[in-house]
């Protein structure tokens, strides 16, 4: 049974979902893919050997930071001034929004700070910046570049580190199973009929309903079914938040009858993790004040606690997961004699073809979260040397044994002094590049680590020849951790491949059998002609983020343990 499915891009970046979840009910780890695609990440800033601009003693320290908008540098937040310190660790934490996606500029600047006046502007008050985007931070985790002045000019030994955390919106959810012994009975003929509902305090004082058990009858010793409910709505990700939990006797006509109520927090709850088990004397306020020898009116054990972490996006990219980008290239006949001007391959050097600008747009994006920036370059459909002899899987570096081209721009100039060595042909073939992919990402599958997904993007001019292996390449390439992304150049019509993106429907191969997960996004380059390049990096990897949560939430395997990191100074050592 597929998972969830990809959605048509869209117009502009989605404003954050609001959620409603129904009471009771806790969501699974496949439903909550869709909530990691858009998080809140938080920057902690040091710097190490600032320029000393004071004469009598040493710089006051301020950061500000600067994110880029529609080509202009806009100031986002301003860290506190720190005395006299010219290696400070800022307390101000800088929280920006994170979109996969896009790429998402920043600027450090450190400036030194006189007192009232505030931070200065001049040339003399600029201690140094720094630029990085979103994605190599959180790549990363932490970023330790040198800061330069102006033109280019290096600040001394001075440096800058970024730590980034993610803000997790969703910690996850949590299985409980209780019982109760010796029940007050509130029937006159029979036993109580008890269920439990348990309230989380707001910070108001106020009660939310956080679950509802159901009814078992006639029994002062019931054994409640276990159920699931999301930490958020539990205790709102706060393990000390106070709960209060009640049983009543049912009564048909809703006039339920109190037995008793007990205090606690989720922090005392996991105590009942394992072999354990934890309980509660049952309460009646009333009773306890009237009754002289009044104990309890039963007590209620926690049989049992399980939490099931649901992890986000970046839970997987700060655990050290790469992302490995591959190009697939299209050099069939019809997409024309490169040396023509009419033709798709035809090289202007005043402006990039189509082919270059779909690579660049999402090459740039993806660069961020590959350590090594080397990229697989491949050719489909035409015949190459020394033999000419058609492929449809050929390094368009012509290096059989090492496809990599290193950088965006390694594979662009590899693309470009490629083109005059080859013949345009045919058929248009994807399945062999599809299947060679799959067949590095079935490798990486067995380590059974969350350490490298693989990302394929095929720019194509048009519908492919062999779409029944194409078909059956991608249901396999499904259970393994890749997406595939395809492009199409020119102006085809497109209609056929839109049976591989399985917005409309699920696909399938030709006996039948559905993919696990949707991984294919197909967009004709020609809906974004007109657009920005970033519009269509937007679109078609949007889903990415989904589908790496998707892929290793089915394989159940967690993120890998981030490398721990310490702070560059105290805040005190000058």
């Amino acid at each position: 049974m597929p998972l969830a499915h990809g959605a048509a891009c869209p117009p502009s970046r989605p404003a954050a979902p609001r959620t409603t979840a129904t009471m009771g009910e806790a969501p699974e780890p496949s439903s909550q893919a869709s909530l990691a695609v858009l998080s809140k990440v938080e920057l902690r800033v040091s710097c190490r050997h600032l320029l000393d601009r004071d004469t009598l003693n040493k710089s006051d320290p301020c950061v500000l930071l600067l994110m880029q908008s529609q080509g202009q540098w806009v100031e986002v937040d301003r860290s506190e001034v720190i005395k006299s310190n010219l290696n400070p660790v800022f307390a101000k934490i800088f929280t920006v929004d994170y979109y996969f996606e896009e790429v998402q500029k920043l600027r450090f600047e450190v400036y030194d700070s006189h007192g009232q006046a505030g931070v200065g502007t001049h040339d003399d008050d600029f201690l140094g910046g720094m630029e990085c985007t979103v994605g190599q931070i959180v790549a990363q985790k932490r970023v330790t570049k040198p800061l330069f002045l102006k033109y280019g000019k290096f600040a001394g030994k001075s440096t800058i580190t970024v730590i980034s955390e993610e803000i997790s919106g969703n910690n996850g959810y949590v299985e409980l199973a209780f019982r109760a012994k010796k029940l007050d009975d509130k029937d006159l003929f029979s036993k109580s009929d008890p269920f439990l509902e348990i309230y989380r305090i707001d910070d108001d004082s106020s009660e939310q309903l956080v679950y509802r058990t159901e009814v078992v009858k006639n029994n002062l010793s019931p054994i409640w079914e276990p159920f699931k409910v999301s930490l958020n709505s539990l205790c709102s990700c706060e393990e000390k938040r106070k709960l209060r939990c009640v049983v009543w006797d049912y009564d048909s006509r809703g006039k339920h009858d109190f037995i008793g109520e007990f205090f606690t927090t989720f922090e005392e709850m996991q105590k009942a993790m394992g072999e354990n088990k934890v309980q509660w004397e049952c309460m009646n306020p009333k009773y306890k004040i009237k009754k002289r020898n009044y104990k309890n009116s039963g007590v209620v054990v926690l049989l049992d606690l399980k939490i099931h972490r649901v992890y986000s996006f970046l839970d997987y990219i700060m655990g050290g997961c790469q992302i490995h980008f591959t190009v697939a290239i299209d050099f069939t006949a019809s997409n024309g004699d490169p040396r023509n001007s009419c033709s798709l391959h035809y090289i202007n050097p005043y402006q990039p073809n189509e082919y270059l600008k779909a690579l660049v747009a999402v090459g740039e994006i993806c660069q961020d979260y590959d350590s090594d920036k080397k990229f697989s370059a491949l050719g489909f459909g035409a015949r190459i040397p020394p033999k000419y002899e058609v492929s449809h899987d050929f390094a368009i570096n012509f290096n059989p044994d090492n496809d990599e081209c290193e950088g965006i721009q390694g594979v662009v100039e590899s693309y470009q002094s490629c083109l005059p060595k080859i013949q345009l042909y045919g058929p248009t073939n994807v399945a062999p590049i599809i299947s060679k992919v799959a067949r590095v990402a079935a490798d990486e599958e067995r380590t059974k680590e969350a350490s490298q997904y693989f990302i394929l993007l095929i720019l194509t001019d048009g519908v492919v020849t062999d779409m029944a292996d194409t078909r059956e390449a991608i249901v396999r390439a499904s259970y393994l951790p890749m997406s595939i992304i395809i492009v199409g150049v020119g102006n085809a019509d497109f209609t056929d491949m839109q049976i591989l993106d399985g917005d409309d429907g699920v696909l399938r191969s030709p006996r039948g059998e559905p993919v696990l997960r949707d991984i294919v996004q197909f967009v004709p380059f020609r809906e974004f002609k007109n657009a920005s390049p970033t519009a269509l990096a937007k679109c078609v990897l949007a889903e990415v983020p989904k589908q790496v949560v998707e892929y290793y939430s089915y394989k159940a395997f967690p993120p890998r343990c981030p490398q721990p990191h310490t702070p560059d100074s105290s805040l005190g050592s000058p």
